[in-house]
């Protein structure tokens, strides 16, 4: 008789924890909202009309200046925000201790970053106006890390509504600035580059005045010195994390600023390749909403000994279901979404969009594993795979570049890409057991294939209808194959549930 009272679960979903499926379901939900409201119009409207307003020259140059400040950014860092996300979820009670001994290891730290960000662009050839331009990127740059680091105390307090509001507070701050610069003003002077990069410093100054104020409200307060002893223990923790975002950035940054360097006409086509990039970078904002969320959740999980691999899946699934939705619809219309952003468009424009659009299904899968990963603490086994991935992408670059221009930067980071995510599926899978991905990955090839042909059927339709119609297919073609049906959100939204 006790036997027929037992909870019967279809085999996909037996291993759930409903706990935790419920709480990043509801909290991803809050993030996609406010992302998809905000994110997506600063990218696709902000972003895009200043490099309408002064040229895909100019802007290309700006793009490889950002690059260029992105690579060495590892060292305002030296991996302490990932780390202390993790620390935080697991003894949250230290807060006060990190916030208070880390402060003056940042300041030195930026410090050491301007000086090696600057010293790099001379030995490059920058000079005068651009190293000007160069030297308020460090400073946003600094700005960034420190609203970071203090989001990562927020989210490691599993405060993830807070997190949320601060993912988009200087999005909105820049869309009003700029926007106003761009389209308010009754005349007067062109729009400068600069004017973007002293938006871009203002927004980032109020954000982390916000993020600050909240921080502090969490820990009860703290006192800000610099602690030789306590800085030294931090760093040698951090390390390894410090080592793995250097690669990682590496790989994702390298191509624009390779572009600019190794080509004659080098702005020019960095400026073609933002042109796509763009809209890579807006999937990949939303992706990285999934890996801030996972962080610490897997964090927790481990210190408390529950299974990963349901709330992997979970998240898996849903990243599929729409990365692939996007690529099937990019390789179809991906010269027609181009042109809603820009009047002139190069030829090679929209074949490198396509690219860089499967590129972003390869990195969903790292946004997955290899957060999964560095919660585990598997430091070793990802750095391994991201040293094997900067140097691919390296000698990629080096190679194809020249001879492809822009869809050789492309094929580049796609290649790199999706060997280093088969690389951590295969590590996650076999450190932390999580079983299903074959059948997993048969599906998304199955969704993707029907996707594609649903596509090239309709080539001739409008880009919105075709739109509204490869959409409602997809949410379909979801249910069918199985990739992620209905029933499996609603199980982790409703649990438990007796069937």
């Amino acid at each position: 008789m006790v036997r027929s009272l037992r909870i019967v679960l279809p085999a996909e979903l037996a291993i759930f924890t409903p706990p935790m499926q419920r709480a990043f379901l509801t909290n991803l939900l809050l993030l996609l909202v406010l992302n998809l409201l905000v994110k997506p119009f600063y990218l696709l409207g902000i972003d895009a009309g200043v490099q309408e307003a002064v040229g895909p020259r100019v802007y290309g140059n700006y793009a490889a200046l950002v690059s260029l400040s992105f690579l060495l950014n590892i060292v305002l860092d030296l991996g302490i925000t990932n780390f202390n996300t993790r620390h935080i979820a697991r003894h949250g009670h230290l807060m006060a201790k990190y916030l208070s001994g880390v402060a003056g290891l940042r300041l030195l730290l930026a410090a050491v970053y301007a000086g090696i960000t600057v010293g790099v662009a001379l030995v490059l050839g920058y000079r005068g106006a651009t190293l000007g331009i160069l030297g308020w990127l460090v400073l946003n740059q600094i700005l960034v890390a420190g609203i970071l680091y203090l989001r990562s105390n927020i989210a490691g307090a599993q405060r993830f509504r807070w997190d949320g509001l601060l993912s988009v507070l200087d999005r909105l701050l820049l869309i009003m600035g700029v926007g106003w610069l761009l389209w308010g003003r009754a005349g007067g002077a062109p729009f400068r580059i600069e004017w973007f990069v002293w938006a871009q410093t203002l927004a980032y100054a109020v954000t982390f005045v916000v993020a600050l104020m909240m921080t502090l409200r969490l820990s009860g307060g703290a006192r800000f010195g610099f602690n030789v002893a306590f800085s030294r223990v931090v760093l040698r923790q951090s390390f390894p994390y410090a080592l793995l975002i250097l690669l990682m950035t590496f790989y994702y940054r390298t191509d624009t600023l390779m572009l600019e360097r190794l080509l004659p006409d080098g702005a020019y086509q960095a400026g073609v390749y933002a042109q796509g990039y763009r809209y890579f970078e807006a999937l990949n904002m939303l992706g990285y909403l999934f890996a801030g969320l996972l962080l610490p959740m897997f964090s927790r999980q481990l210190k408390e000994a529950v299974p990963v691999g349901p709330l992997a899946i979970l998240a898996l699934r849903l990243l599929l279901a729409g990365g692939l939705a996007c690529a099937a619809f990019v390789h179809w219309f991906a010269g027609d979404l181009l042109a809603l952003l820009y009047k002139d468009l190069d030829p090679a424009a929209a074949p490198t969009f396509r690219l860089l659009v499967y590129c972003f299904v390869g990195v969903t899968v790292t946004y997955v594993f290899g957060t999964l990963l560095t919660a585990a603490g598997d430091l070793r086994q990802l750095n391994y795979v991201a040293g094997f991935g900067a140097i691919l992408n390296l000698l990629l670059n080096l190679w194809l570049i020249p001879r492809w221009q822009v869809e050789g930067a492309a094929w580049a980071s796609l290649i790199t890409q999706w060997l280093t995510a088969g690389f951590q599926v295969w590590l996650a899978r076999r450190s932390h057991g999580i079983d299903g991905l074959a059948s997993l990955a048969l599906r998304a090839m199955m969704y993707l294939a029907a996707l594609l042909f649903a596509g090239w059927m309709m080539q001739d339709m409008p880009l919105l209808p075709a739109a509204a119609v490869l959409g409602g297919l997809a949410l379909l073609v979801l249910q069918v194959g199985g990739l992620l049906r209905w029933n499996m959100l609603r199980d982790a939204m409703n649990w438990p549930m007796l069937r």
